[in-house]
């Protein structure tokens, strides 16, 4: 029997799904907007006898993670914007440690404290790395409480097949909507393949020492970066998610990620209800980029609009993808604010009259 649809908030789905995924290990400091994500996890996990800690730091919480994770737990830290880049030199090291961890960032608006409000300015921090060294993070952006709970559980997934902190990339506005969602079947952690690398004592056997990142000596670094290359040239080859909508004969495509999506599908409606042949290509996974897939759409007849809730950092990725296959027009609002269908609609229209009233051409 499927399960039944439940009304729950996007930080409150999150969290319950992290539960579901064998997660019993969180660690985190409050910050608006997620600050119902932590609280809901604050009784959640001991009722499964797991462990919540509001730490000191965010520092100190990623830190924890990483010690979780090293003792083959799954262990889950949320927080964001600011809180996330506090983060970033423990994310590096869980990447360089090749430990599995899930770090969700509900965006607010930046740089600086800035505001409480939904925004999607950490789109570089999250698909660039973020923090030192040469490494990625696969970063999963949802569009919806229901892709919220099936995306924590691919996460988990993903973190444990790679050996890899993944990011979940949402914001608080989806972080705050409440939606019906049906949530995936609960499973044992015990039920989870073992790992054979974590600390978990020496009886039997020679003590290990792998998570020393003291690589210094005769280009042993310089190897395990090689090694770190290789398994990110894998996740690529096998990891890319998008979905697509009304595609098939659109004349204008518009690209958009996240809370964005939901407000450009809506603007696609419209635009075909007035006989113009939009569509939407949503990249689920912003690292891996779905490169190929968005450059297969490209075509000399096709306009491209990118619309973002920043001023503009996903469409380096689309101009990447699509290089000189189509026009590329973009519409960003910076800052927390959030437009409306009407506002993504009239974009739009003017991107395919080319008469550039909206948003701007973007040079390849």
């Amino acid at each position: 029997m499927p399960s039944e649809k439940v009304l729950m908030r996007g930080s409150d789905t999150l969290a319950e799904a992290a539960v579901r995924a064998g997660c019993r290990y969180f660690f985190g400091y409050p910050i608006t907007p997620q600050n119902e994500l932590p609280e809901y996890l604050s009784w959640r996990l001991p009722e499964v006898g797991g462990t919540f800690i509001q730490a000191e730091s965010e520092v100190s919480a990623i830190n924890m993670v990483l010690g979780a994770a090293a003792a083959g737990a799954r262990a889950l830290t949320s927080s964001s914007s600011p809180g996330v880049s506090l983060k970033q030199e423990g994310i590096s090291y869980l990447a360089g440690q090749e430990l599995p961890a899930v770090i969700a960032n509900m965006m607010r608006g930046g740089p600086g404290l800035g505001n409480i409000a939904a925004s999607a300015a950490d789109y570089f921090q999250a698909t660039r790395g973020g923090a030192h060294g040469d490494y990625r993070t696969p970063v999963l952006a949802p569009d919806s409480c229901q892709e919220l709970a099936e995306l924590t559980f691919t996460a988990f997934d993903l973190a444990d097949k790679y050996r890899t902190p993944v990011m979940l990339l949402g914001d608080g506005l989806i972080g705050q909507v409440m939606e019906p969602v049906v949530l995936p079947d609960p499973i044992d952690p015990a039920d989870l393949p073992p790992k054979d690398y974590i600390v978990d004592g020496c009886a039997g056997r020679e003590p290990r020492a792998i998570f020393s990142m003291l690589l210094g000596q005769q280009g042993e670094l310089m190897q395990h970066n090689f090694k770190l290359q290789a398994k990110y040239d894998e996740i690529t080859a096998n990891e890319l998610r998008w979905d697509e909508y009304l595609i098939e004969d659109a004349e204008i495509i518009a690209v958009a990620y996240g809370s964005a999506s939901r407000i450009i599908r809506a603007a696609v409606d419209e635009l075909r209800a007035e006989g113009i042949k939009a569509g939407l290509f949503r990249p689920i996974t912003l690292w891996p980029y779905p490169k190929q897939a968005l450059r297969d759409l490209a075509k000399s007849d096709v306009k491209i609009a990118v619309f973002e809730l920043s001023a503009g950092q996903m469409v380096e990725d689309v101009m990447l993808s699509v290089g000189e296959r189509a026009e590329i027009d973009f519409y960003g609002v910076p800052g927390g604010v959030i437009p409306t269908p009407a506002d993504a609609a009239a974009f739009l229209r003017s991107s395919l009259a080319g008469d550039g009233k909206v948003g701007r051409r973007i040079a390849i």
